[in-house]
C-alpha cells in the first residue's frame, strides 16, 4: 500500500512539473512565432505595408504547404488532439503513441506559430497527455496507472494555461477519464496543483483574462443569462458543424494534401487583410471585450462570423490545433454582441458588458468541449467573482441541455463516433466493444454433415443431450442449423428420416466471426436458437458461442469498470 501511494504521488508531481514546463514553452514559441511574423496587433504597428501584405498572405500559406507534407508521416494521416487522449483512456491498452504526439504538437506550434485560426488548449492538453503517458509507463505495465497519467497530463496542462487548478482537475475526470475514482483524484490534483505553480508562480504566466468587481444588479438578468446559454447552444452546434462541413468538402476533394491547406492558409491571409484579429487564437480580442471596451454591434458580429468561418476552413483543411480556443473567443464576441443589445434596451438595469461576454463564452465553449463544470469553474478561477460563476452557470446549464439534444455530448465525442469509437452509451460499451469472443468461443458442441441422414443427426442430439446441431457441408463451411424440434415437425410432415440432412437445415440462423466484439455478440445470442450462436471464420465453422459464456463476460467486464472507478488505491 505504501509503495503504491508513492508510485502516485511521485507521478503527480513528475507529469505536473514536466507538462508545466512544456506547456509554458510551448506558449513562449507560439508568442515569439506571432511577433516575428507580425499575427499580433502590437508587432503590426508600423510595419511596411507591403512587407505586412506579403506575410499575412505567405506564413499561413507555407505553413499549410508544409503541415501537409508533415501529416502523411502519421499513421492516419491526421494530426492528433484531445479526442484521441479521450479514446487512449478508454481503450483497453491506454497508451498514447510518443511519436504522434510529438508531430501533432510540432504542428500546432507550426499552426498557431503561422497565425492559423486554431485553438492552443486543445494541443496543450494533448501534449501534456501524452506526456502524462509516457512518464505512466515507467513506473510499470499498469493499465490504471497509464490511465491515470494522461489524466494526470491534461489536468496539468489545463491547470496551467487557464490559470485554473481546479477546473484541471475537473476537466481531466469530466472530459478525459469519464470517472471519479478516488484512486485517479491524488495524483491528478498534485499534477494540476504543481503545473499552476509552475506556469503562474515560478514563470509568472499571466491569466488569460481580468475582471473587475462586478455584480448581477437584478434576478430578472438571469433570463438573460438563460436566454444566451439556449442561444449559445445553436452558435456552439453552428461552430461544430461548419468544422465538420469543412473536413467533409476537404475529404471530397482529390487534391494533395498539401496544396489543400496552403490553400485554406492562403484563403485565411486574404481575409486576414481586411479583419486581423481571425488570426492565431484571438487573446487580445477576448481580453478587449472582458474589460468592456466591446466593439459595435456590427464589427462583433462580423468579427464572430470570420472567426467562426476561418477556424472551420483551417481545422478542416488541416491545420493543426484545437476547437477550445476558438470556441472561447466565437462565445465572448457572441456574448458581449446580446450584451451590447442589453445596454441599449434596458441602459440602468443591466450587469456590465462583462458579464454578458463571460456568459456567451461558456455557454459557446461548454457543449464543443462537453465539460459544463469545467467551463463554470474556469471563470470562478480566473476572475474570484460569485456573481459571476452563478451568472455562467445558469447559461452553461441551459446550453449543455439544448447542445447535447441537438448535436451530442461534445465535439470530441463526434470526432471519436465518427472513428468508430462511440461513447454515447458509456464505458461499458466502448469497453465490451473492444473485448471478442475468441477467447469464449467453445469446441465442445454437435458438429454433423449435410449428407448425414436425419435420423442420424437425432440420434446424435439425443446422445450429446443438446437441442440444435451445427450442419457443415463436405469442406467444413458452416450450412445451417438443426433442431431436434425442427426434426419432430419434419416427422409430423411426413418426411423420411433416412434424407440427408443437406435439405432440411435452417439456414437463416446468424454467425459470428472470431472477432466480433462483445457487444455485438450480446444482441446476437440474444435471439438465437437454443442459446448457442455459430463462429465462423471465412465460411468454416470453428465453433459456438454459448450466451451464458457472452453474459458472463460481459458481467465480468462491468465488474472491472466498477472496481476501476471506485478503487481506492
Amino acid at each position: 500500500m505504501i509503495r503504491r501511494i508513492g508510485i502516485l504521488t511521485v507521478l503527480g508531481l513528475g507529469i505536473g512539473l514536466v507538462v508545466g514546463v512544456l506547456a509554458v514553452a510551448f506558449v513562449e514559441i507560439v508568442l515569439g512565432l506571432n511577433r516575428f511574423i507580425f499575427v499580433t496587433p502590437e508587432s503590426r504597428a508600423g510595419v511596411d505595408r507591403g512587407l505586412l501584405v506579403a506575410v499575412t498572405l505567405g506564413a499561413p500559406t507555407i505553413a499549410g504547404a508544409v503541415l501537409g507534407f508533415l501529416s502523411r508521416y502519421l499513421p492516419e494521416q491526421r494530426f492528433h488532439g484531445v479526442a484521441d487522449a479521450v479514446g487512449s483512456a478508454q481503450s483497453l491498452d491506454a497508451k498514447m503513441p510518443v511519436r504522434s504526439g510529438i508531430l501533432s504538437t510540432v504542428a500546432a506550434l507550426l499552426s498557431l506559430g503561422s497565425g492559423a485560426s486554431v485553438g492552443q488548449y486543445g494541443p496543450l492538453a494533448h501534449m501534456g497527455a501524452t506526456a502524462g503517458s509516457w512518464l505512466s509507463r515507467t513506473t510499470g505495465d499498469d493499465r490504471s496507472l497509464r490511465t491515470i497519467g494522461i489524466g494526470c497530463g491534461a489536468a496539468a496542462a489545463i491547470s496551467a494555461a487557464f490559470h485554473a487548478p481546479i477546473a484541471g482537475v475537473v476537466f481531466a475526470r469530466e472530459v478525459v477519464l469519464r470517472h471519479n475514482s478516488v484512486r485517479a483524484f491524488a495524483p491528478i490534483a498534485i499534477a494540476a496543483t504543481l503545473g499552476y505553480i509552475v506556469a503562474h508562480k515560478i514563470f509568472d504566466r499571466t491569466p488569460l483574462f481580468h475582471v473587475g468587481e462586478i455584480v448581477v444588479p437584478s434576478p430578472l438578468e438571469y433570463l438573460a443569462f438563460i436566454a444566451i446559454g439556449i442561444a449559445g447552444a445553436f452558435v456552439a452546434v453552428a461552430y461544430m458543424r461548419a468544422i465538420l462541413l469543412a473536413e467533409s468538402i476537404a475529404a471530397r476533394l482529390r487534391w494533395p494534401a498539401p496544396l489543400k491547406t496552403a490553400l485554406a492558409g492562403l484563403a485565411l491571409g486574404i481575409v486576414a487583410l481586411q479583419v486581423p484579429e481571425v488570426l492565431g487564437i484571438g487573446q487580445e480580442v477576448l481580453r478587449l471585450a472582458m474589460t468592456g471596451e466591446t466593439m459595435g454591434a456590427a464589427e462583433l458580429s462580423w468579427l464572430l462570423l470570420a472567426k467562426l468561418a476561418m477556424t472551420a476552413l483551417c481545422l478542416g483543411f488541416g491545420f493543426a490545433g484545437g476547437v477550445f480556443s476558438p470556441a472561447l473567443l466565437i462565445g465572448t464576441l457572441f456574448g458581449a454582441l446580446i450584451g451590447s443589445g442589453a445596454e441599449w434596451l434596458v441602459p440602468e438595469l443591466h450587469s456590465h458588458i462583462v458579464a454578458y461576454a463571460v456568459c456567451g463564452m461558456v455557454a459557446v465553449t461548454s457543449p464543443v468541449i462537453g465539460a459544463p463544470l469545467t467551463a463554470v469553474l474556469i471563470v470562478f478561477e480566473l476572475t474570484q467573482n460569485f456573481d459571476l460563476a452563478a451568472a455562467a452557470l445558469v447559461s452553461v446549464a441551459c446550453a449543455n441541455l439544448v447542445g447535447y439534444r441537438i448535436f451530442g455530448r461534445s465535439f470530441f465525442d463526434k470526432q471519436l463516433e465518427m472513428r468508430g469509437f462511440d461513447l454515447r452509451l458509456g464505458r461499458d460499451k466502448v469497453t465490451a466493444q473492444q473485448h471478442t469472443i475468441r477467447p469464449l468461443i467453445s469446441h465442445d458442441y454437435t458438429r454433423c454433415t449435410t449428407d448425414q441422414p436425419l435420423a442420424e443427426i437425432r440420434d446424435a442430439l439425443i446422445a450429446d443431450k443438446r437441442g440444435t446441431a451445427y450442419i457443415v457441408d463436405a469442406s467444413g463451411a458452416f450450412a445451417g442449423t438443426l433442431s431436434l424440434h425442427q426434426l419432430v415437425e419434419l416427422v409430423a410432415a411426413g418426411v423420411a428420416l433416412e434424407e440427408p440432412a443437406g435439405s432440411h437445415v435452417r439456414t437463416t440462423d446468424a454467425a459470428l466471426g472470431p472477432d466480433t466484439s462483445i457487444w455485438t455478440a450480446m444482441a446476437a445470442v440474444e435471439g438465437c436458437h437454443g442459446g448457442s450462436v455459430a463462429v465462423v471464420d471465412g465460411e468454416l465453422l470453428v465453433g459456438v458461442l454459448f450466451e451464458n459464456e457472452v453474459v458472463s463476460a460481459y458481467l465480468e467486464i462491468l465488474d472491472g469498470i466498477r472496481r476501476d472507478e471506485h478503487a481506492v488505491l
